[in-house]
């Protein structure tokens, strides 16, 4: 099927680009509440799952044998910066696991905040795995194998019982069983198993439901730090300091999903192009929609629903905005 436009850039008095995608809204029992486009369609969901990374870094008592903090599980769900703040957490996970650097399996890269870039640059210095934006997932993924006494080295890899406990997670949690999915590599290594957006949206769901011990820890974690899931400017970080009662988290080519713990509803949405610039928009269009918020909350939501572009002279030329549906 053709999925719908769900958000769209304008310049003057027309549209220029249109996106389209396919989102679903869940409970926790299943119902989808609203829809639009295939939400049977499997999609990886990258980044966007990583706080279902997280889970048995929790839940087998890694996290509380190695003492970490708040702020470095929020770091474990993090498609973060780059920034000083950043590494450093990464770092101190590493040395409370008794894990190296050389360690890590995510690859190096730029930050990704330009100042922090800079500012390596200036210093002389290159940059390193624990620049990478999974940095804190992976130190999590090292402190997880640590934990289970199994060696450190291939934890990226599918057959390794570190990527074996993630994987029974995330197929629990969103009730689809990963052996008959296809599976893919991630930026950062790590496997990424496509999943039907609508299976996402439960697991979003699922995840909200607060006799799980183990997600109220990683969303207590979150709302408490939210600069550590991506950092300055990031529209992550951005939309949870507005509204602190929201999870939500980006992936990859134009993944998005979120939960509402309040209200029990998960949401995961995909835009076809993969455009950022558009998933960012439409989820907080889907959000904004929802039947769950005080006035303060739905105001803050709606303001992320579009964002005004400038040419390189600051001049105001348009808009990007998700549509309502």
């Amino acid at each position: 099927m053709t999925n719908p436009v769900i958000a769209e850039v304008t310049r003057g008095d027309i549209v220029e680009s249109r996106h389209r995608g396919a989102f679903a809204v869940v409970d926790r029992s299943g119902h989808v509440l609203a829809a639009e486009g295939g939400i049977a369609a499997a999609v990886y969901p990258r980044s966007a799952v990583k706080a279902f990374q997280c889970l048995p870094v929790i839940e087998s008592g890694a996290a509380d044998h190695f003492g970490f903090t708040d702020e470095e599980i929020a770091l474990c769900c993090a498609s973060h910066n780059g920034e000083p703040e950043h590494v450093r957490a990464a770092r101190a996970m590493l040395a409370k696991a008794g894990n190296a650097e050389n360690l890590y399996e995510c690859g190096a890269h730029w930050p990704s905040l330009e100042e922090a870039r800079f500012a390596l640059v200036r210093h002389g210095e290159s940059c390193a795995a624990v620049h990478n934006n999974c940095s804190g997932k992976h130190a999590g993924m090292l402190a997880l194998a640590r934990h289970l006494k199994a060696d450190p080295r291939g934890y990226v890899q599918p057959g390794h019982p570190v990527q074996k406990a993630i994987a029974r997670r995330i197929g629990e949690i969103c009730d689809v069983d990963l052996s008959q999915q296809p599976i893919g590599i991630d930026g950062c290594s790590v496997p990424t198993w496509a999943i039907p957006l609508k299976n996402l949206a439960l697991g979003f769901a699922r995840f909200s439901d607060p006799d799980n011990a183990a997600a109220r820890r990683i969303i207590a974690a979150v709302r408490a730090h939210p600069f550590m899931v991506a950092g300055t400017g990031d529209f992550d970080t951005l939309v949870m300091e507005a509204v602190p009662r929201l999870f939500v988290k980006t992936g990859a080519e134009g993944v998005y999903c979120a939960c509402v713990p309040h209200a029990g509803i998960g949401i995961a949405l995909k835009i076809d192009d993969g455009a950022s610039r558009a998933s960012e928009v439409a989820i907080a269009s889907v959000l904004a929609g929802l039947d769950a918020w005080a006035p303060d909350e739905k105001a803050a939501l709606e303001r992320f629903r579009h964002h005004d572009l400038a040419n390189w002279r600051k001049i105001g030329v348009g808009e990007v905005r998700g549509l309502r549906l």
